[in-house]
Parts: C-alpha cells; structure tokens; sequence
C-alpha cells in the first residue's frame, strides 16, 4: 500500500497527455484543472479498484479479473461505458495474442537457424600438447 497520499496520484505526464489527445487543437488547460483532473482520476481508479477487488472477493479469489473491473463500473453506475470497454478489452486481448505468436514464431525460426547452422559446420578437432 501507498505510504503517503502522493503515491496515489496518477502521474501528471499522463493526465496531461490524456487532457491533450482528448480536447481540440488550441485548448488550454489551466494549471489548476490539471490537478483537479487529475486528483479526480486518481479517486476515480481508487474506487473502481476497490469494486472491482469486492467482486473479486465475493468469488473467493484474491487476483483481478477483467470481469472484476467490469462489474465494478456497472456497480459504479457507468454502465453506459460498457461496451467501449469491452471493445478496447477485446482489443488489447488480440493485440496481445498477435505479440505472442510472433515471439513464438520467432523463437522457432531462431531455433531453426541455429541448428542448420550446426549441420553445416566443419568437424574440427583440437589437440592439446602437453
């Protein structure tokens, strides 16, 4: 657990970057309204942890599941959200099989590689003279 209040705080490059990407070209965002949002995105994540932690808890297990968090912003009632995060869950969860295939695919072709190259090297013999 966090040792002080700060450790809670999303990092402020990140907020500030969401903010960004978010609002039209030319915005700007006060100093003070980045720390708000940004405070308010931090309460929000604590919030939505800790649903997502008592869903988790009521079926008896101690890791959190992309179900749990799902549960917990319908319990939140952000319902509305739902289907967004399904889609980007749905996303994320390709993006990362792709990732793994290609690793694996990779390693295989390395492994290929590497013992054709010991087929075709010479045999050749050290002598040690004493």
């Amino acid at each position: 657990m966090a040792e002080k209040p700060e450790d809670l705080n999303l990092p402020n490059a990140v907020i500030a970057r969401i903010m960004k990407e978010a609002l039209p070209e030319g915005v700007i965002v006060s100093k003070e309204a980045r720390a708000a949002i940004s405070k308010a995105a931090s309460v929000f994540v604590l919030y939505c942890t800790s649903c997502a932690n008592n869903s988790a808890m009521q079926q008896k297990r101690k890791t959190l599941k992309d179900i749990d968090v799902l549960s917990a912003v319908e319990e939140m009632d952000f319902e509305g959200f739902i289907p967004s995060l399904k889609q980007s869950l749905d996303a994320f969860k390709a993006e990362q099989k792709e990732k793994k295939e290609a690793s694996e695919k990779r390693k295989k072709l390395i492994k290929e590689a590497q013992s054709v190259d010991v087929e075709n090297e010479p045999v050749t013999e050290t002598v040690v003279v004493e």
